[in-house]
């Protein structure tokens, strides 16, 4: 039976676990601390890809060349 895990961090087969485990040994890390460290870091990509994509849906949409000539014509004449 697996053994219950935090919420935080997925289940690894053992061929991933020693995967990470190479590239914690690689940055100078233990494993825990490396998994932490990636966990953070994808939530704070997640993050900073929502702001970008809501910075983008609230720029408005530039009319093209038929909305402008549509624009121009409902204006009063001077």
């Amino acid at each position: 039976m697996a053994k219950k895990q935090d919420l935080k961090t997925p289940e690894l087969t053992e061929a991933q676990r020693a995967y990470e485990a190479r590239r914690a040994a690689k940055a100078g890390m233990s494993l825990d601390k490396w998994l932490a460290e990636k966990a953070r870091r994808a939530r704070a990509e997640d993050t900073a890809a929502k702001l970008a994509e809501a910075a983008k849906a609230k720029e408005p949409e530039k009319k093209g060349w038929f909305g402008r000539i549509l624009d121009r014509a409902h204006k009063p004449l001077k």
